[in-house]
C-alpha cells in the first residue's frame, strides 16, 4: 500500500499538469505553442541544465559512465527497433527515430526529480543531453537521409549541457545574483513543459491506431529491459540505474510528430505513436516506477 502511494505521488504532478494543457485546449482556451515552446527550450531549459550540472554534487565520472550508458542504450535499441519493425514490415522511416528516442524532456525531467530529488534531476538532464544530440544527427538521418550537426551546435540546451559540465568539472560558480536568477528562470522549465505536452497531444491527430498499441506495448517493455539490462553493464549508481531505465523507458516525444511532417514521413501515424505511447505511459510507467524505487 505505501509502495502505491509513493508511485502515485510520483507520477500524479506530473500527468495532472499534462491534463491541464489538454483540458485548456479542449475548452477552447487559446495556447500559443510555438511560442511557449520556443521560451522553454531557448531560455527555462537551458537555465535548467546549466543550474543542475554546476550545483551538482555528483562525482563527474559517474555522470560520464551515465553517458556512456545512455549512448549504448539509445544504441541498443536501435538495432531492437529495427529488427521489430522489420519484422511487422513497417516503415523505419517513419517510426523507427520515434520508436528509439522517447520524451525524456517533457516527461522524462519532472518525472526522474519526482522520483528521485534533485540528484535524479541531475541525472536526467544527462540522457536529455544525450538524446538530443543523437536525435538532431542519427534522428534526422533516420527520418530525412540527412543530420545536422549545426543544428547541434545552434541549440541552446547543448551549449547549456557542456557549460555546466565543463563548471561541474572546475568547480566553479556563477556569482550568486546571477545564480539565483538562473535558478528562477529553469523552475518555469517543468511546469511549462508538462502543459505543452498535454496541449501537442490534444491537438494531435491519431492514425493507425491499432499499429500504434502494439508498437507502444513493445516499445515501453523493450526499451525497459533493454536499459535494464545496459545499466547493469556499467558501474551506476542506483540513481543513476533508475534514472536511465525510466528515460530510455519514455513515451514518443511530440517532437517526433514535427520531424515527420518537415521531412515528409508518414507524420499522420507518427501522430498516433505519440498519442497512444503517452496514453500507454500513464499506467507502464508508475509500473516501472514500482520496480525501480
Amino acid at each position: 500500500m505505501n509502495l502505491a502511494l509513493t508511485v502515485l505521488e510520483i507520477v500524479s504532478p506530473v500527468f495532472l499538469l499534462a491534463a491541464i494543457g489538454f483540458v485548456w485546449v479542449r475548452a477552447g482556451f487559446e495556447y500559443r505553442i510555438q511560442f511557449v515552446t520556443r521560451l522553454g527550450m531557448t531560455l527555462a531549459v537551458p537555465a535548467l541544465v546549466f543550474t543542475s550540472l554546476m550545483n551538482s554534487t555528483a562525482d563527474p565520472s559517474a555522470l560520464g559512465a551515465l553517458t556512456l550508458a545512455a549512448i549504448a542504450a539509445y544504441g541498443a535499441v536501435g538495432l531492437a527497433g529495427g529488427a521489430v519493425l522489420a519484422l511487422l514490415r513497417l516503415d523505419q522511416r517513419s517510426y523507427l527515430a520515434p520508436f528509439i528516442f522517447g520524451n525524456t524532456g517533457n516527461l522524462g525531467l519532472p518525472l526522474a526529480l519526482f522520483a528521485f530529488g534533485q540528484p535524479g534531476l541531475e541525472r536526467a538532464v544527462v540522457v536529455l543531453a544525450v538524446s538530443s544530440v543523437l536525435s538532431f544527427t542519427a534522428g534526422i538521418w533516420l527520418v530525412a537521409g540527412r543530420g545536422s550537426l549545426i543544428k547541434i551546435l545552434r541549440e541552446p540546451m547543448i551549449g547549456a549541457t557542456l557549460l555546466g559540465a565543463l563548471f561541474l568539472w572546475q568547480g566553479w560558480q556563477v556569482p550568486v545574483f546571477l545564480g539565483n536568477a538562473l535558478s528562477l528562470v529553469g523552475q518555469m522549465a517543468i511546469p511549462l513543459m508538462l502543459i505543452t505536452l498535454g496541449v501537442a497531444v490534444a491537438r494531435l491527430t491519431p492514425a493507425r491506431v491499432g499499429v500504434a498499441i502494439g508498437l507502444s506495448v513493445v516499445k515501453l517493455g523493450l526499451c525497459a529491459a533493454i536499459a535494464w539490462g545496459i545499466g547493469s553493464l556499467f558501474p551506476l549508481d542506483e540513481t543513476s540505474f533508475g534514472v536511465l531505465v525510466l528515460q530510455i523507458s519514455t513515451p514518443v516525444a511530440v517532437t517526433a510528430y514535427l520531424l515527420a511532417e518537415k521531412y515528409g514521413a508518414d507524420s499522420n501515424s507518427v501522430a498516433g505513436f505519440v498519442v497512444v505511447s503517452t496514453l500507454i505511459s500513464v499506467a507502464g510507467l508508475p509500473l516501472l516506477l514500482a520496480l525501480l524505487i
